[in-house]
């Protein structure tokens, strides 16, 4: 029958076996093979006993231990029990009992357990059948009928997955007791089985009653309902129901089917909108999804973002997260779908309401006690310039507070950078659908991930052995919450993804006209993509491997520039239109340009400068570059990054060295190296002219004369002037909260203060500064 079986499946039945790492491990094993099954199945067996043979590794049916007839190299977790396999048995199987009385009769003896799961249509990207979308792994109990149809719709997108082998006696300890032990091994061994299914299908938080009841039951909550009864003279009972309320209001009603649905009608929208999606460094998610608390913390540029990242999670095999969104999107027929995709709802303001605080605390350290990836924007809203906002800390902060109250599992922060060629919003998103010419792709970065626990213990050593609870002050908490926020902005920008437009974009936006001969314009996106190769920002950029006439070409198709024929050479221009779109995607890749354009800005009015007025000149400015492009080098490392930056210039000759002076002049005017050297520094110049704009306005008002709301106006207005008197193509030029980050971190460095009156005070320091 099992022949016959295996012989049947083999026809139909096609798996893949993962991780090949693992696969490897297991030939040649010195000690005894045993499988774990999750669940009684016949069909898994039958499908791991032909995976076992093609894969040359030793099969499950064999005999397990010389010596012992039934004993055989696989045992089943939990049994089934009634006629369809509506129940579980979870009691420890026979086999391990027997295999226990081995170890304890064989003292040399060990047995490799090598748990392994299988699953049925975990690979839903390759789904066209609405119906087999429903029969995919979950975590309903599979009975007979439910597990026929799965083999018979989805058998041929299978997944066997192994683990890594665990030593049965490591997992006993050292006093072998039967009935304790196996008890033992079967939780290990079910608690394995359960982080595994979350990573890939994400934890069981379908029934959203149950969260919420364990919400309101919490110690927490129960005091604040006690407090609000207090405080607003509130019966109890009307207390807890808004309590209630509060919660419903949040929590999410995460639906496996829905997401399923919802990835093959995504599949058919980015096929429309796009020609691919990129998902780049995905093996940075395999390493963290296991056995840690993944915190997906991205840059929003866009409403796709909310949609491409979950959709590129679930493609690629990992369960989708739950997604903090604006109580402003939970509409009656919208909010419904967004709570099935995940999303829980969050107030923009909930100050003053300690209730709903507490509620929402809590409701929060529910799904991230049950092991579910959590995500949220951390600038708070989309970006419309193009650059990374400044951080919003109150969700990390929450993050971090339930992490030191309840560290169960290790929380791992992974930011995600979005580049796209199109930003697909409003007319645009409905002129795409129409069947405008469709961005090329839209590419998703995974940054270096930033383990929590790791950053807390360089501010406190010990926190893992001091109680937290919420009315606990930790003094460091706030800088530990702005470190981690700093450094998941950094790791957004050093994920990035240079597309062509982005090329075209940074050299057309400096020039005065948008438009360069073509031979100029292919020279000079040469130079750029030399420059990101010699002059790497960070590993994990990634930058087209188009030529420069594809990429012409290729933006061309997007109709982003234009050709002008000209008997002389063609001019390739950019129509006013367009350079509203290509400042946005300038500035997503301003921050890998901006220390060779700030060098480059020397040269802009010296035709020779030593070395160490460039170094002079780097260290007073980084600072406040650093802070507005979220630059990854500390103050204490510009140095040695300035020399490189240097070499590098001097290697595509857009600047020469003279080792006897020191010093470093810029090709003669007339060249064309000094041209390039010229754009390069378009890049820099315009942020360098906003800070010496702020800081003349602020001298000129004098000290103690000025408040900082009249200053921020003030410079606003002026560089509003200035764009329209010489036609600056950077709306944020004049990005009055640019003036304030500016203004605030002038004030965070001592470079001026507020007075008793509230106006901004200096000294001789700001001279130091311009």
């Amino acid at each position: 029958m099992n022949w016959l079986l295996r012989r049947l499946l083999a026809l139909w039945v096609r798996f893949k076996a993962r991780p090949d790492a693992v696969v490897a491990r297991l030939h040649g094993r010195s000690n005894p093979v045993c499988y774990v099954l999750e669940q009684r199945s016949i069909t898994d067996l039958a499908v791991l006993q032909d995976a076992c043979v093609q894969l040359k590794l030793a099969r499950p049916r064999k005999r397990l231990i010389d010596g012992s007839k039934d004993l055989r190299s696989f045992f089943y977790l939990s049994r089934p029990r009634g006629f369809w396999g509506e129940r579980l048995d979870r009691r420890p199987p026979p086999q391990l009992r027997q295999m226990i009385e081995a170890l304890r009769a064989r003292p040399q003896l060990d047995i490799d357990l090598v748990p392994v799961a299988v699953y049925w249509g975990r690979a839903p990207q390759k789904e066209a059948s609405w119906f087999r979308l429903l029969l995919v792994e979950d975590w309903a109990l599979t009975s007979r009928a439910r597990k026929f149809l799965q083999v018979l719709f989805n058998g041929r997108n299978t997944i066997i997955e192994f683990d890594e082998p665990l030593s049965l006696r490591g997992l006993l300890g050292e006093e072998i007791g039967v009935a304790v032990r196996g008890r033992r091994v079967a939780r290990a061994l079910r608690a394995l089985y359960a982080k595994h299914r979350a990573a890939r299908i994400g934890p069981d938080l379908s029934h959203r009653r149950t969260i919420v009841t364990r919400v309101l039951r919490t110690r927490a909550v129960r005091a604040a309902v006690a407090q609000e009864v207090r405080e607003r003279k509130l019966p109890r009972h009307q207390a807890i129901l808004q309590a209630k309320r509060y919660a419903e209001e949040i929590a999410a009603n995460y639906s496996h089917a829905f997401v399923r649905f919802m990835e093959h009608l995504l599949a058919r929208l980015w096929n429309r909108l796009y020609d691919g999606v990129v998902f780049g460094h995905v093996e940075t998610l395999e390493r963290a999804a296991e056995g840690n608390e993944i915190v997906y913390v991205p840059c929003h540029r866009s409403h796709m973002d909310y949609l491409l990242l979950s959709y590129a999670i679930f493609v690629h095999g990992y369960a989708i997260p739950h997604i903090a969104a604006g109580l402003n999107l939970n509409l009656p027929i919208i909010g419904r779908f967004l709570r099935k995709g995940g999303a829980f709802f969050i107030r923009r303001s909930f100050r003053g309401n300690s209730l709903y605080t507490v509620v929402f605390m809590k409701y929060l350290a529910a799904i991230m006690a049950r092991g579910h990836s959590i995500e949220y924007f951390i600038e708070g809203g989309r970006s419309r310039t193009g650059r990374l906002l400044q951080p919003k800390t109150g969700m990390l902060s929450m993050t971090v507070r339930t992490f030191l109250r309840d560290p169960l599992r290790p929380v791992v922060f992974l930011p995600v950078y979005f580049g796209y060629e199109r930003i697909l919003e409003g007319a645009t998103y409905i002129g795409e659908l129409s069947g405008k010419p469709k961005e090329k792709e839209s590419v998703a970065g995974l940054g270096e991930p930033i383990a929590l626990a790791e950053l807390l213990d360089r501010y406190d050593s010990e926190w893992r052995t001091q109680p937290v609870d919420d009315d606990t002050r930790i003094a460091w908490i706030g800088r530990a919450v702005d470190e981690l926020a700093a450094s998941i902005m950094r790791n957004i920008n050093a994920a990035a993804a240079v597309t062509p437009v982005n090329l075209v974009a940074i050299t057309l936006l400096a020039t005065p006209r948008l438009a360069l001969p073509e031979s100029d314009l292919l020279r000079q996106i040469d130079l750029y993509r030399a420059l990101l190769r010699d002059c790497l920002y960070a590993e994990r950029v990634t930058v087209t491997e188009l030529a420069g006439p594809e990429i012409l070409a290729y933006c061309e198709g997007l109709q982003v520039i234009s050709r002008v024929p000209h008997p002389l050479g063609d001019i390739v221009r950019m129509s006013d239109e367009s350079a509203i779109l290509a400042t946005y995607l300038r500035n997503n890749i301003l921050h890998l340009f901006a220390l060779p354009a700030l060098v480059a800005c020397v040269f802009v009015s010296n035709a020779r400068v030593r070395t160490d007025d460039i170094q002079r000149l780097a260290w007073r400015i980084y600072p406040y570059i650093a802070a507005e492009l979220f630059l990854r080098w500390r103050e204490d490392e510009l140095t040695p990054v300035v020399e490189r930056v240097l070499g590098c210039l001097a290697q595509h000759g857009l600047i020469e060295s003279d080792p006897q002076s020191g010093a470093w002049q810029r090709p003669p005017s007339s060249s064309f190296q000094a041209k390039q050297l010229s754009l390069l520094a378009q890049a820099s110049i315009q942020t360098i002219e906003r800070y010496y704009l702020a800081i003349a306005q602020l001298v000129k008002a004098g000290s103690g004369q000025i408040s900082q709301a009249v200053l921020e106006e003030r410079c606003q207005l002026t560089a509003q002037r200035m764009a329209l008197l010489y036609g600056l193509n950077s709306p944020e030029f004049f990005d009055r909260a640019l003036f304030e980050n500016f203004i605030d971190l002038l004030r965070s460095r001592d470079v001026i203060r507020n007075s008793s009156a509230g106006k901004l005070e200096f000294g001789e320091v700001l001279m130091l500064v311009a």
